[in-house]
């Protein structure tokens, strides 16, 4: 590592320089702690007496070299600062930690030989755009958990997980942060250890070989990571070094929402730690991607657009995404941003933050308020499901059904659809049906697959049970059939960024409240007809802008998926007779709360002479 460099906020190797890292004789550590009076360290390598650090050849860089620490042991910083107060604190670039409530650090051996060179040397170099990402989004602990309530560890995990997503069709998963957090209720978004996988399900090398695992079922890992705040315990990087060194000196910015200390992006110290710990976890561990959380605290002070932007901060991320990108071309970074801030997903050299994708918020809330929304009432708000398609090509967007949609009452994906039990569930099936039709990468919670009533518990396990009942059984199956033809069918996502891949066939038909899309790309085309209205629409009619054959690919209404019709009885017909200006209609009946997905064979190019005009 540069020194000039990690003052001037442009390290991205930090983690080699500081820590704890192995030698010949034992180890040597080094912490930045510039305004310390003193600093010592003590663990198992001297029976946890204190040993004084000195600062040699860089200021503000204490460092010692002890001989006989091995790999495994704990240690800790006993840090005075200049008002003589002692604080111990974890070391801020620890690789892993000491199970809560404990904080030690602990030394790692960093040495690993990984299996999966095939995968990284075929990543797409293009992030995915012309190529179907299915996130799986999960909570390492309450996936699934042992009988007696325990976590599986980093490698129990995948072997049960992976078999699940290949049956289920998705393509990626996305992880909770897994970095060191004291407190299970945060979720591990706020952070005492940005270098330390938790220690709650194993080790660096376990976690390492879980990624592997995926790798090698051609299955993408993304881990969520925290650059705007860390955790307020005394042992972290709060006050570190006696003074505020990784967060704001005044209260007005020092704190956030979540009651967690902001990052001073200003401060280079603080930027190459940050970029250091993004570079780490793709590099030590072979993630694909990151997803940023909480970006628009980072853009705007506190997260309010009234109080301005916040520029230092927006600098901070335009530079880190460039630097990671260089050093990681085909690493995904994403950012959960839900402001109309510009050019977020635009390249750092346009003026952009640089970000492959931003999560689609507004998406998101449309079409949840509108499933929540009485059938009676759906006429008024009929715009809804039609305007994300106004604003898409705006930014690179995914379309994000997270976490934060099943907690703090908000009642999950099942439950905020309209009506009693029963009806719930074809509303379900046609909501997945329009995000999985619709443009843009897709992102789900762990339990929406299979209609998980209960909102999400990070200490209890997904309500497996629940597969016992039909009606959940059948939605898991039909959730796997969506799956698997959103990843088999090119034309859902092969060009989806371009306008000329997308088209409304229906999107006047209020009374109705029916639409229709097409979906084209790769020489093939997909046709959507979806009727959310609680009434049986008999012989509805849809104008094709050509003479297609079309083929049925997915009825949700079909028996199979707990539906009422036959997949015999396909009611449903293309007349050769013009409609709406069009040569050509697609005649079908439309159920309640009902999507239908037809695949066109083949074209038929009109012979009909047209009359010159004179």
């Amino acid at each position: 590592m540069d020194f000039q460099k990690f003052l001037q906020g442009k390290a991205f190797d930090a983690y080699e320089y500081f820590g704890a890292h192995l030698t010949e004789e034992g180890a040597v550590f080094r912490v930045y702690a510039p305004n310390a009076a003193n600093v010592e360290v003590q663990g198992d390598f001297s029976g946890w007496k204190l040993l004084p650090m000195k600062q040699k050849q860089n200021p503000g860089v204490f460092e010692l070299e002890i001989a006989g620490a091995e790999a495994g042991m704990y240690y800790k910083y006993a840090i005075t600062g200049a008002d003589g107060r002692v604080v111990y604190h974890c070391d801020p670039y620890g690789m892993l930690m000491e199970l809560r409530p404990g904080f030690a650090s602990r030394i790692v051996d960093r040495t690993w030989k990984f299996t999966d060179e095939k995968w990284m040397q075929k990543r797409d170099l293009g992030k995915n755009y012309n190529n179907p990402m299915n996130i799986y989004e999960l909570h390492a602990g309450s996936w699934k958990q042992k009988e007696d309530g325990s976590w599986y560890d980093y490698e129990e995990l995948a072997e049960e997980l992976i078999p699940y997503l290949k049956k289920m069709g998705f393509n990626y998963i996305e992880f909770l942060p897994l970095s060191e957090h004291p407190a299970d209720c945060s979720w591990g978004y706020q952070n005492t250890g940005f270098f330390a996988p938790t220690s709650r399900y194993g080790t660096p090398q376990q976690l390492k070989r879980l990624v592997e695992m995926c790798h090698e079922q051609g299955i993408g890992v993304i881990t969520d990571f925290v650059p705007v705040h860390f955790a307020m315990d005394d042992y972290g990087l709060k006050d570190f070094d006696g003074t505020p060194l990784y967060e704001f000196p005044h209260p007005d910015t020092a704190y956030s929402e979540w009651g967690t200390m902001n990052f001073m992006h200003s401060r280079g110290e603080v930027r190459s730690f940050l970029q250091s710990a993004a570079n780490y976890w793709l590099t030590e561990f072979h993630f694909d991607g990151i997803r940023m959380d909480a970006i628009s605290r980072a853009i705007y002070w506190n997260g309010d657009p009234a109080r301005g932007v916040n520029e230092r901060a927006v600098e901070f991320l335009r530079n880190m995404n460039a630097g990671l990108h260089k050093l990681h071309p085909s690493a995904i970074l994403m950012a959960e941003d839900s402001t109309d801030f510009p050019k977020v997903t635009a390249p750092t050299e346009y003026d952009g933050l640089g970000f492959d994708y931003k999560w689609d918020m507004g998406f998101m809330n449309d079409t949840l308020r509108f499933f929540q929304t009485a059938p009676v009432y759906r006429p008024y708000d009929y715009h809804k499901l039609s305007f994300s398609m106004m604003y898409f090509y705006s930014d690179l967007f995914l379309l994000p059904f997270s976490h934060d949609e099943v907690v703090h009452g908000k009642a999950t994906i099942i439950q905020k659809m309209f009506g009693d039990y029963e009806i719930k569930f074809p509303q379900a099936k046609a909501f997945y049906a329009y995000v999985y039709m619709h443009p843009g990468k897709k992102l789900n919670f762990m339990g929406n697959e299979f209609a998980q009533f209960r909102e999400w518990d990070e200490t209890r396990e997904q309500d497996w049970d629940l597969l016992k009942y039909p009606l959940h059984d059948a939605f898991q199956r039909f959730y796997a059939k969506l799956s698997h033809l959103y990843l088999e069918e090119p034309a859902l996502y092969d060009g989806e960024y371009n306008s000329d891949c997308f088209g409304w066939l229906e999107v006047d038909a209020a009374d109705y409240v029916t639409y229709a899309w097409e979906r084209k790309a790769s020489g093939q085309t997909i046709v959507t007809v979806m009727n959310l209205s609680d009434q049986f629409w008999k012989d509805f009619q849809v104008a094709l802008p050509e003479q297609y054959e079309l083929t049925e690919l997915l009825n949700t209404d079909w028996e199979e998926f707990g539906g009422n019709t036959k997949p015999e009885d396909q009611n449903w017909s293309v007349e050769n007779k013009p409609y709406k200006k069009k040569e050509q209609a697609l005649c079908l009946d439309l159920p309640p709360f009902t999507a239908r997905i037809f695949k066109v064979k083949s074209v038929k190019h009109s012979t009909q002479k047209k009359t010159p005009k004179k």
